[in-house]
């Protein structure tokens, strides 16, 4: 009973990422993206020009100055803190992630948005991290870097491992720590439709709309229209 209610626990509590990426993704290939990465994981994999100590307090500007590029904006940097390491959170506002890789805080990527047939297709490839690992790391070697995707439109094929879309057309690629500082590219995929699911519900929404509309102008002059008779027919 012990024994099942370790595991039971273990599938409950969530992952704790040392590292990831997630890009919300617009049709023009806008999108907003958010970084999240302990101080370490950001130094030994992008080559961020923090200050390593735990007790150091975090330099804002030289963070800001990182990721900041023509086409990237910072609209929002976080702390917290997990197992004694500083975690820096970000939100950038991207205008083409197409071009991310001409940044020097995302080199490592190459990305593609485009149509084919009917649909648009979405690739991805993460190369070869450009820092290097810290010897006072304090890793344990079971940390988890993560690389999230999320769609505007419905997803008619990707290559999750998970083979999974989380709630809110969210998909996601999982890589070991480890297997990220040797380089070891992740490839993600993923094809969707050429309109967006708000365009698809607005569109929807409209039409009900109308359709109320119509319905009720009917009723209206059905009523109209009998109240006539029946006062012609009372004279």
């Amino acid at each position: 009973m012990a024994l099942a209610a370790t595991f039971s626990c273990r599938s409950i509590l969530p992952t704790q990422y040392e590292y990831d990426e997630e890009i919300n993704l617009s049709l023009d290939g806008s999108a907003t993206m958010f970084v999240n990465g302990s101080v370490p994981a950001l130094i030994a994999l992008r080559a961020v020009p923090l200050d390593p100590s735990p007790a150091a307090p975090l330099n804002h500007q030289a963070l800001s100055q990182f990721f900041t590029s023509s086409g990237v904006h910072v609209a929002r940097i976080g702390t917290s803190r997990r197992n004694g390491r500083r975690f820096v959170h970000l939100r950038l506002e991207v205008s083409d992630v197409r071009r991310l890789h001409e940044t020097r805080a995302f080199s490592w990527e190459r990305i593609a948005l485009a149509h084919a047939g009917d649909q648009y297709v979405y690739t991805e490839t993460v190369g070869a991290p450009d820092g290097a690992v810290l010897p006072k790391a304090d890793w344990t070697g079971n940390e988890v870097v993560a690389f999230r995707l999320h769609l505007p439109a419905r997803i008619r094929y990707h290559n999750a491992p998970t083979r999974r879309v989380e709630r809110g057309n969210i998909l996601e690629w999982e890589q070991s720590l480890a297997d990220r500082l040797k380089g070891e590219p992740v490839h993600i995929e993923a094809r969707m439709d050429q309109e967006s699911i708000l365009y698809s519900t607005l569109t929807l929404f409209g039409l009900m709309a109308l359709l109320v509309a119509m319905t009720f102008t009917v009723i209206v002059w059905w009523v109209v229209r009998k109240g006539r008779r029946q006062a012609a027919l009372e004279h």
